[in-house]
């Protein structure tokens, strides 16, 4: 039924691209055809746009897909690029008409530049997050921006205490923030990436240098923790899974006794090569109650546009769904998970609809469901028009009612905005 096309060097869209293509190196993959009854899938979502991102140099453009939702309905999230200060990303409030107000504006100077997806709130309704880009040693930053729009640099990397930062944080009980960072640590500029730890006043505690072997390199996604302190996530690279070079899911724990190490445990070395297993995770983790581990990796599975795996706390893996090319592309993007176990989620190219811009024919996108027994559902297939096209970085934000909001990147050419998904 599927017919191979020529070998084509996939491009994620975005000024990302120059930080991945040399810390992260993507992967040549396989196109696959499909047959016009297999492209008849019928979308089970509605779609309606909350805010366009009109104009650049004001709004903010290339938005970040994670949203962060308050009591009043409002919805908090960052853009990659845009806004008045330098045109170096923003930190964004959509209210619950629809009304946008920047809060914040990078410069690219010691405030950061090009934030990533993923804002945690403390009690107080301050927002904290990373740039990609900037600050001290234009290596990243971790900062705070108030509901005023006050900015303050926690901390700016320097390659020794990490060095990109390319996720999100996770926020304990006491206001401590961690994440990671896609290089430095070990080894200055060129190391594999780290574990921080800083506190809501700016003291960092790095928790964990990456080797770069097998216990993996460039740690892209967010982190999650559990009840216990115990920090999972993945690596984009490394593992070294024969010459497959993938990725890994590793768990790391916290000291037993004041003052000592974090101990790394690599959970699952990817090996896109036995013709199943994924490839590159660019994104985090999402836990159940009985430890379980689910995520997506971009690439790998029986057609090469990437995986949702499951991922047991022994260390089995079990591939959920492969990604054919008509049901979605490259899942960048994480997973939310209901009450009953589905799981959603976005893949960056892909679905029914050819965006035809400067990315050639691929698909614009489509937000997807996996059941508990691996069956996939595209929810939605972006067409490239007023609906927006390619669903990038973050995780999909799922109210109560089932809705499910996120945003199109836009990048290039395409329109960038904020959409909610009704079932």
């Amino acid at each position: 039924m599927a017919i191979m096309r020529n070998l084509k060097q996939r491009r994620i869209p975005g000024l990302r691209q120059r930080t991945i293509s040399a810390v992260l190196a993507l992967a040549v993959v396989f196109e696959l055809a499909v047959t016009a009854s297999s492209l008849a899938q019928a979308q089970t979502y509605s779609e309606t746009t909350l805010f366009v991102f009109s104009n650049c140099s004001l709004d903010g453009c290339w938005a970040n897909m994670s949203l962060l939702p308050d009591a009043a309905g409002n919805l908090y999230g960052t853009t990659m690029r845009g806004g008045s200060n330098g045109g170096l990303g923003t930190v964004f409030e959509i209210d619950s008409a629809g009304t946008e107000i920047v809060l914040y504006g990078f410069t690219g100077n010691a405030d950061g530049s090009e934030p990533n997806p993923g804002l945690v709130a403390d009690k107080a309704g301050n927002f904290y997050g990373t740039t990609l880009f900037g600050g001290g040693s234009g290596q990243g930053t971790v900062f705070k921006v108030s509901k005023q729009g006050k900015e303050t640099v926690l901390m700016s990397f320097d390659g020794k205490n990490g060095s990109v930062p390319a996720a999100g944080l996770v926020v304990d009980a006491a206001g401590n923030l961690y994440g990671t960072t896609t290089a430095g640590g070990y080894n200055g500029e060129n190391g594999y990436g780290t574990v921080f730890k800083v506190s809501n006043s700016g003291k960092e505690t790095l928790l964990y240098q990456f080797r770069g072997g097998s216990d993996g390199r460039a740690p892209g996604g967010p982190l999650i923790r559990d009840d216990k302190g115990n920090l999972y996530g993945t690596t984009v690279a490394g593992g070294a899974s024969g010459n497959c070079d993938c990725g890994t899911v590793f768990k790391l724990s916290p000291p037993k006794k004041s003052g000592g190490r974090w101990t790394e445990r690599v959970l699952h070395i990817f090996d896109a090569h036995d013709g199943q297993d994924g490839s590159e995770p660019y994104a985090g983790l999402v836990r159940d109650v009985d430890g379980n581990l689910y995520g997506t990796t971009a690439y790998g599975g029986t057609y090469g546009y990437g995986t949702v795996f499951k991922l047991t706390k022994g260390g089995k893996e079990t591939v959920l769904h492969s990604f054919t090319g008509n049901d979605g592309e490259n899942p960048y993007s994480g997973l939310v998970r209901d009450s009953s176990g589905n799981l959603y989620g976005a893949a960056t190219y892909g679905g029914i609809n050819n965006c035809n811009d400067e990315n050639g024919d691929l698909g614009c996108g489509t937000v997807f469901k996996v059941d508990t027994h691996g069956k996939e559902t595209v929810l939605y297939s972006f067409t490239g028009g007023t609906d927006g096209a390619y669903p990038l970085y973050g995780n999909l934000l799922r109210d109560a009612e089932g809705n499910l909001y996120g945003a199109t990147c836009g990048c290039p050419g395409n329109t960038s905005l904020i959409f909610k998904l009704v079932p």
